[in-house]
């Protein structure tokens, strides 16, 4: 079986785009012209104007922002600190991902699969205040407003 790509020329296409402007002045000649005899000016032919009206497109429902942060953490093998809705924080690194879930590798502990729906929220745990100076700026706090401070 032999078969032949056909490309048309250019010269084919113009050919083709005459006769049809051809055959389009023969059928007007031939119908008498009826759209100028009723009075009705000749129709527009369609022409893209130089203004067009773009739409303004709604954003993205995905930005991949949290695939990139993921992946960045992934890649670095960042210690991460998972706070759950119930106020349990799971540290470890992030091993993998996916749409609903996260795989946590944690050292002295079992390695866990948590949900997306249940954690809270996610921070690097090198951005975790000491609890020794979250007292002292208790402190401070109540040294400077002691009437706020129910006794």
């Amino acid at each position: 079986m032999n078969r032949k790509l056909i490309r048309t020329t250019l010269a084919d296409v113009k050919a083709r785009r005459e006769a049809t402007h051809q055959r389009e002045r023969t059928n007007d000649r031939a119908n008498g012209g009826g759209a100028q005899r009723s009075g009705m000016p000749p129709p527009r032919p369609q022409q893209p104007s130089s203004i067009q009206v773009r739409k303004r497109q709604p954003p993205p429902a995905e930005t991949h922002a949290e695939i990139y942060y993921y992946k960045k953490q992934i890649d670095a093998h960042t210690p991460m600190v998972l706070v759950l809705q119930d106020g349990e924080e799971i540290e470890g690194t992030i091993e993998w991902y996916d749409r609903g879930a996260l795989k946590i590798n944690r050292r002295s502990a079992p390695n866990l699969l948590v949900l997306k729906r249940n954690i809270k929220y996610i921070y690097k745990a090198e951005e975790r205040v000491p609890q020794v100076a979250r007292v002292e700026e208790v402190a401070r706090v109540e040294e400077a407003v002691p009437h706020l401070v129910e006794s």
